[in-house]
């Protein structure tokens, strides 16, 4: 049978491009379209940084070994360049015609240099003498002889200048002599937007940049100023260590971050309107090559956006949805009595991630535990999990913390909240060589009966309170000793402790996890070659991994009726005749980010529920340890099973993964508007 796939590359911009979506419906407040602009912009640069950038070093090899590769790397990049530039064409109009206006429907004015009354003049002119004035360092260009460094996407302004030689005016000037300039706009000093003084009801914004565009000739005094585009310089992200089987791997870890900023450029936005013999002038002066060019619109770094400053006006914004209490932990005093009843569920952020914080206070504070054990991999700034565990290291606690620090773009954080847990004497273990720790547990031993008894937490998404409020995320507690046996087993894999490695309830990666989901998909192929019902649900952020895909054709190929949940990358391709016409696919993009991991699997009508960590991707089956849980609790497996039917109903924000990619809006039999994540929180409110 010939397998096919969608490509990895293609199918995460066709993500982003339901990103995009978000900021033209018409359901969705205003606000929140200009938070998924700055969401795009954001996913946009971390792609350039290392999707892209990683791309383009395949092409360094030797063509033998790019003839090796199961793709063309020019053809593609090619592709990855029409495919983007079609992209932020969209994103410009986006803003332009929809976002512009709407602001101005509710009063909100964006305004440059050229709109303002002489009381707005004032203003920007005692604020760019006082506090931009300190900032701006402009820097000269003359080519192969000047070459100013650009900072990994900042924003700069690039000049086109003359002398005024005397006083001459250019009229004055037979032959012009431009010289070029770069400034930089200082947003790491100063707010991207700048909030006028209002007018009776109307509000007025401006961008720095535009600021910065007016008082050019007083930067740039004794020169004519002709012209001025946004420019920005997207650098490679990848941290290259060489060996992390020898050595220190922490310093070798912070003295590859001091060099991030300098990586080798992947992507040169400019402003499409610049004249060509400039944007040709800049690239010869900055070193670049005609594939680091993208045009864009006048502004660049819409992530700034997520600061973009709202006058008061609440209804442009999404309703609050509180975080819900749950009415099981609350009748108990402490989590190990609630516990110790029963497993518990919790589901984030339609229910509070304070039961999870709480958790650890208590086990820092019980005088019965003795051990907390922990794993990390995206910590919140002042975490208050991170205070948690160095109180119960000060209180004679032996607390074991394992801290991730590859996690891409958190390697600081996770490295600074190690040093101060380690300082307050919690032993913190680090990345394994070649692995990522991705894995979200934790083991709590507490004396009880004169004995130690496990309690343990795992969830799909990280020991982070902040993405708690954005993120769906199942936590779920237990003291059953199936699992918190187990648990405490890949906490001793980690501390090296153990060389042989068997689990009977949870899949870990990369002890046989890869294996157990084909046994189980494997199983359902069994059941349905025998003529009976067979089905399988998955819920996951990404689906890339070659080898499960194949598995899941079989599957569908054999009968099995295969329903997937895929947010992001998904490399299967559902709907082929002879191939997946058994399988059907959505994905799902509304105001919470959808990151829980479930996986569904019929059994015969004894349906075997897992959540995990881990999606179906070669990186997190292959090179990460992860870990997949059973549930067992058949109220639990209700409630979860409840939640998928409801996300597999939705009408409203769901799209379909089809053989295209068209990100097409879902549509039901269903009369009536079914949007998953708000009938998930009424659903929720029973458990309060």
């Amino acid at each position: 049978m010939e397998y096919k796939f969608f490509n990895r590359e293609l199918s995460w911009l066709s993500f982003n491009h339901r990103v995009l979506q978000e900021a033209k419906d018409p359901s969705t407040p205003l606000y929140d379209k200009i938070k998924f602009l700055a969401i795009f912009s954001s996913n946009l640069d971390e792609f350039f940084r290392v999707r892209v950038a990683s791309l383009r070093s395949l092409l360094d090899l030797k063509k033998k070994t790019q003839k090796e590769l199961k793709f063309d790397v020019e053809k593609l990049l090619e592709k990855l360049h029409k495919t983007v530039v079609k992209m932020q064409e969209e994103y410009g109009e986006t803003y332009v015609n929809v976002i512009k206006p709407e602001l101005e429907q509710n009063n909100i004015y964006l305004i440059d240099h050229t709109q303002l009354n002489s009381m707005q003049k004032e203003f920007i002119s005692e604020l760019f003498n006082s506090q931009v004035v300190p900032h701006i360092m402009p820097m000269i260009i003359a080519r192969k002889k000047i070459t100013p460094f650009l900072r990994n996407q900042r924003l700069y302004l690039a000049v086109k200048l003359s002398s005024k030689q005397n006083g001459r005016t250019d009229k004055q000037l037979k032959h012009k002599r431009y010289l070029s300039a770069i400034v930089e706009i200082p947003t790491n000093h100063i707010d991207r937007f700048i909030l006028l003084p209002k007018i009776g009801n109307d509000n007025y914004i401006m961008f720095l940049d535009d600021i910065i565009r007016h008082y050019l000739p007083n930067i740039f005094y004794g020169y004519n100023v002709h012209e001025s585009y946004a420019v920005k310089l997207t650098r490679d992200a990848e941290l290259y260590i060489e060996d992390e089987f020898s050595g220190n791997l922490l310093d070798k870890m912070k003295k590859s971050l001091a060099k991030r900023s300098s990586g080798a450029p992947s992507r040169f936005l400019y402003d499409r309107s610049m004249p060509e013999t400039f944007l040709n002038f800049l690239k010869e002066a900055l070193l670049l090559s005609d594939e680091d060019l993208y045009p864009g619109g006048k502004y660049h770094n819409f992530s700034d956006f997520f600061t973009f400053p709202n006058p008061g006006i609440k209804e442009l914004n999404y309703p609050d949805m509180k975080p819900l209490k749950s009415k099981e932990l609350d009748l108990k005093k402490s989590i190990f009595e609630s516990t110790t009843e029963h497993d518990q569920l919790l589901y984030f952020p339609y229910q509070s991630y304070d039961y999870v914080v709480n958790a650890i206070e208590q086990a820092a504070k019980d005088p019965f535990v003795k051990s907390i054990k922990i794993t990390q991999y995206r910590v919140a700034k002042d975490s208050k999990i991170v205070n948690a565990l160095v109180k119960a290291a000060h209180r004679g606690k032996d607390v074991t913390a394992f801290v991730e620090i590859k996690a891409r773009f958190d390697e600081e954080i996770n490295i600074k909240s190690a040093e101060e847990m380690q300082k307050a004497g919690v032993k913190v273990l680090y990345s394994l060589p070649g692995l990522k720790v991705h894995a979200k547990i934790a083991l709590i031993s507490r004396e009880e009966n004169n004995d130690i008894k496990n309690y343990a937490y795992l969830s799909t998404g990280n020991f982070n309170e902040k993405t708690a409020r954005l993120y769906t995320d199942y936590g779920f507690f237990t003291a059953n000793p199936d699992i918190t046996n187990e648990v405490e087993k890949v906490f001793e894999a980690l501390e090296g402790n153990v060389s042989e490695f068997e689990f009977k309830h949870l899949l870990v990666a990369h002890y046989g996890m890869r294996q157990g989901f084909q046994a189980l998909v494997e199983n359902e192929i069994a059941f349905a070659q025998k003529g009976l019902p067979a089905a399988i649900t998955i819920k996951l952020n990404s689906l890339e991994d070659e080898r499960m895909i194949k598995k899941l054709y079989e599957a569908s190929n054999a009968g099995v009726k295969v329903n997937m949940i895929v947010r992001g990358i998904c490399c299967l391709i559902p709907g082929i005749k002879a191939l997946s016409e058994n399988i059907r696919g959505i994905s799902i993009i509304d105001r919470f980010l959808e990151h829980d991991r479930v996986y569904i699997f019929n059994n015969g009508g004894d349906e075997k529920i897992y959540l995990s960590s881990a999606d179906w991707m070669k990186r997190n089956l292959s090179r990460r340890i992860e870990v997949a849980f059973p549930v067992y609790d058949n109220d639990l497996k209700n409630i979860i099973k409840h939640i998928v039917n409801i996300k597999l109903s939705d009408n409203v924000k769901a799209r379909v993964i089809d053989e295209k990619q068209t990100n097409v809006y879902r549509k039901t039999e269903s009369t009536s508007e079914h949007r998953s994540q708000y009938e998930i929180y009424e659903y929720m409110k029973s458990f309060k």
